[in-house]
């Protein structure tokens, strides 16, 4: 048998995970490698993780997150009204097979945005398509499409993606278009997939804060709808991070 070949004909194939496995095997003496069932099953299992950790990856890029956090990195505590009990419930991402939204708001340094990204991350590694945007990316994005005449094409990518993270809710004045994309996006994903939002400003001023009362009911009513809402308190994680300088 022509080793050689054989590694080379996967290599060919592009099944990357399996030549790196054989390759290893083949490093090993003669008498250590498996037996052709085991053989078999180590490369399928080789090739599997290998496609597994591609996507993860391509999935951590695509999705634009602002933090690399995990849910490991989170800082919980009972002064920031936030504890693990309450993230282990999404951590399985079953919350977005159940298109279930997560409410998140905090003043700022709070950690709202990198508790949002956490999820996200989360939810690639798990093998959920991601997109993060802050608002204003949002509204921008809207504008061009509406100016290109590609808003429909828009509606159909963020469609595609199974969590859409929206940050920075309630920094900039909500627009007329703004307020109708998000209403048309949330309906589009009402039952169907997830939402996370992120915001500065109280939960229950988010209706205050879109303004239109008729729009807003339709949006707080999607959002509100089988939502998780995250309260954060406390000083701010940013201040705590600064360290103090040395007098001597």
């Amino acid at each position: 048998m022509n080793t050689s070949a054989t590694l080379e004909q996967l290599k060919e194939l592009k099944l990357q995970g399996m030549a790196r496995s054989y390759e290893a095997v083949l490093q090993l003496p003669v008498h250590h490698h498996p037996e052709g069932h085991a053989l078999i099953g180590q490369l399928a299992e080789a090739e599997r993780q290998n496609r597994t950790q591609y996507k993860t990856q391509l999935y951590l890029k695509l999705s634009k997150l602002r933090y690399a956090g995990t849910l490991e990195e989170i800082s919980y505590s009972a002064s920031r009204n936030l504890s693990k009990e309450q993230i282990a419930q999404l951590a399985d991402c079953t919350f977005i097979d159940r298109s279930e939204n997560v409410l998140i708001s905090g003043a700022t340094g709070a950690g709202k945005s990198f508790v949002a990204c956490a999820l996200g991350n989360q939810a690639c590694v798990m093998g959920y398509k991601t997109l993060y945007l802050n608002l204003n990316r949002f509204t921008e994005k809207i504008t061009i499409a509406k100016l290109e005449g590609s808003f429909v094409k828009l509606l159909n990518q963020l469609d595609k993606v199974s969590l859409l993270v929206l940050d920075d809710f309630g920094l900039a004045p909500m627009d007329q278009n703004t307020r109708l994309a998000l209403l048309q996006i949330l309906e589009d994903r009402y039952n169907k997939r997830s939402v996370i939002i992120a915001s500065q400003l109280p939960i229950n001023k988010w209706h205050e804060y879109i303004a239109e009362p008729t729009l807003a009911d339709a949006i707080m009513d999607r959002l509100m709808a089988n939502a998780h809402r995250f309260e954060l308190k406390g000083e701010s994680l940013r201040k705590k991070s600064v360290k103090v300088p040395d007098k001597n």
